[in-house]
């Protein structure tokens, strides 16, 4: 389960820091209201969703792994109590 919650958090690192290089590198209006880009930002980053409070870089990396470490956390709950019954559904009578 550590596992997988570490790879969700990784994943949600690693969005976030591609969305932050995107931002540096694009030509303006990069991740601004204008560019068609956000709504796939707000989707994949939730914390964007923060966009008009000021949030430095490292503190949306943390925050994005946090969220995602608690998706892959829920995941993994809701996965562990469905398994079960969908073995046993799955097995020929």
């Amino acid at each position: 389960m550590k596992n997988r919650v570490a790879i969700w958090a990784s994943a949600g690192f690693l969005i976030a820091a591609g969305w932050a290089i995107y931002a540096l590198v694009a030509t303006p209006p990069a991740l601004t209201s204008a560019d068609p880009m956000l709504l796939l930002v707000r989707l994949t980053c939730p914390i964007a969703f923060l966009s008009s409070y000021p949030i430095r870089v490292h503190w949306a990396l943390l925050a994005n792994a946090a969220t995602y470490a608690l998706i892959g956390w829920f995941a993994h709950i809701i996965w562990r109590r469905l398994s079960p019954r969908l073995r046993a559904s799955s097995q020929p009578q």
